[in-house]
């Protein structure tokens, strides 16, 4: 232990984790198991934030889907692009297309350029509900990680790009293997 006056680091739920493990797996590095044990335990936090805030909205994940893609799209995208980007079959966007469309989220208009094709967009309605649930997870992200300064946080991302980098140079090999 350290110096009397010494304020020691809270202890959290992965702590007592790592402490129950060890004498069972001798091999265990308490720092990896407490690093990954943490990151499972943030993602699954962050799921169920997301998860609420689809509640709060009375969104379908499905639909919060379809929202997402549409808006990184600038709002607007042909229903192939969405079945692109959503690795769904045409006939599947069509019928996502369908329920949003009756909830106003978003509308099908004849292409400009091509009476045959249809545009879709997102309504002010369909964009205001994918921004609060989007917002409900942001303010939670900001929450948390507004603990760290600046540094800590440039810092983490770069440790994380790294971790992120040997794990999909790992996928890509297996891909191709």
């Amino acid at each position: 232990m350290g110096h009397p006056d010494e304020q020691q680091e809270p202890r959290d739920w992965t702590d007592e984790h790592v402490a129950r493990w060890q004498p069972v797996l001798p091999g265990l590095d308490p720092v990896v198991e407490g690093a990954v044990t943490r990151m499972k335990k943030l993602s699954v936090h962050l799921r169920r934030v997301r998860e609420q805030s689809l509640v709060d909205f009375d969104l379908e994940r499905h639909e919060f889907d379809t929202l997402h893609k549409l808006a990184g799209r600038g709002g607007s995208a042909a229903p192939s692009e969405l079945a692109q980007d959503l690795d769904l079959a045409p006939a599947s966007v069509s019928g996502r297309l369908d329920a949003l469309e009756k909830r106003g989220f978003v509308r099908r208009t004849p292409s400009t350029t091509d009476r045959r094709r249809v545009v879709v967009e997102l309504t002010a309605s369909g964009r205001e509900t994918w921004l609060g649930a989007m917002d409900v997870l942001g303010h939670e992200e900001e929450r948390l990680l507004g603990i760290l300064d600046k540094d800590e946080l440039t810092r983490l991302n770069d440790m994380l790009r790294r971790v992120m980098l040997l794990a999909e140079e790992g996928v890509s090999q297996h891909w191709h293997a």
